[in-house]
């Protein structure tokens, strides 16, 4: 029965949302008789006023609006302060404040993440006021006793934040996290080690609920780009570490082409080398090929040369794709497993070094633009 009952509830205020299709705001802004109270949608790139209301001598409001179709954010303004506030679906919400301290101290309900936002806005606000306090005219003492202080409330505000974002990632708040700013400047960033995991945390989940969300989308696209940005740094450490250790500009390759005659790359120094790590197996390998002719018929009398290193799993395959290939081509028994692929860090395919005669790596999965102009500067 009390099973029943609750989805019953459930039911009811599903279908009173659908019915309603709206959610509203109102309350009251004490002495700010005479002045106008808008209340504006904070998108991802703009904000846009949804409606106004010149305010009473009671300061009593009420705006109606459609409830969007993702959690979204909204805020009140008068003058130039902003109360902000979040929209899941067809909330009541109510906002009590005055004129003096508007944007702090106001009373809301009807919105958990709208309070944990306010909490979270009042905090940088404090911590803004003090940075907006290190004028030039400031002692280096001083100066620096007042960073310490805001470079402590940062902290503490961003473990603060981070147990809100630990506690539901999904929420709206935990979204606003991320992009709050002091001096211009996100708190939180996917490219700074520590913060990764709580960004990473808030993409993910919001990518598996709202994978078509705008927000979603930018910031996930965010993260994955941070995620990239320190592989690539890693990768150039651990190449350049081998490099080191093996006292040359590349790491030579000796494989076997489709004839089994061994293929030096050292034995192409001398000549400008696009080392290519591919595979045929590949759906584009079609139009990577024809590319890959493209720059060899243009710069192969010039003294250009592809090394090629398939990571084909089939070797039938490979043999038959290359047989009409004029650059050089090799192939591991290992396939994909080789330790070529190892060696020169691929991770992902195609991968391509460009070498120049000297035997130096200058570039490393370089697009056909930026190919074609490094390979005609280095000719």
């Amino acid at each position: 029965m009390k099973k029943a009952l609750i989805i019953l509830l459930v039911f009811a205020g599903l279908v009173s949302c659908n019915n309603n299709n709206r959610f509203s705001v109102s309350g009251s802004i004490k002495d700010a008789e005479g002045d106008t109270l808008y209340i504006e949608h904070t998108g991802l790139l703009k904000t846009t006023v949804l409606d106004s209301v010149k305010l009473g001598s009671t300061g009593d409001f009420s705006f109606k609006s459609t409830r969007p179709k993702y959690p979204d954010y909204y805020r009140l303004r008068l003058k130039d302060k902003i109360i902000a506030f979040t929209v899941d679906s067809c909330e009541d919400i109510t906002i009590n404040s005055k004129l003096t301290n508007f944007a702090t101290d106001y009373q809301l309900t009807g919105s958990q993440p709208s309070l944990e936002i306010q909490k979270l806005r009042k905090s940088v606000m404090n911590i803004q006021k003090k940075a907006n306090e290190l004028t030039s005219d400031l002692s280096s003492e001083v100066r620096n006793a007042k960073i310490a202080v805001i470079e402590k409330d940062i902290e503490a505000h961003k473990e603060m934040a981070r147990k809100l974002i630990l506690q539901n990632p999904r929420s709206t708040a935990a979204y606003f996290a991320l992009y709050q700013k002091v001096n211009n400047t996100y708190l939180f960033s996917p490219y700074i080690k520590s913060d990764k995991p709580y960004c990473s945390a808030v993409a993910t989940s919001f990518n598996e609920y709202m994978p078509e969300y705008e927000r979603t989308k930018n910031l996930y696209s965010l993260v994955l780009d941070a995620i990239r940005t320190e592989r690539q740094a890693k990768d150039k450490e651990s190449w350049n570490k081998v490099l080191e250790e093996n006292g040359v500009g590349y790491i030579n390759i000796s494989l076997p082409d489709k004839n089994k005659k061994t293929q030096n790359l050292s034995d192409l120094v001398g000549k400008m080398i696009l080392i290519d790590f591919s595979a045929y197996e590949n759906e584009q390998s079609v139009d990577y090929t024809f590319a890959l002719r493209e720059l060899y018929n243009k710069y192969h009398s010039r003294g250009f040369e592809i090394y090629q290193v398939s990571l084909d799993r089939n070797k039938m395959l490979w043999e038959k794709s290359v047989a009409n290939i004029p650059w050089v081509c090799v192939r591991d028994e290992n396939g994909p497993n080789t330790i070529a692929a190892s060696s020169y860090n691929v991770s992902s395919i195609p991968t391509t070094f460009l070498m120049d005669k000297k035997g130096s790596i200058i570039g490393r999965s370089l697009n056909l633009e930026e190919l074609n102009r490094e390979i005609s500067k280095g000719l």
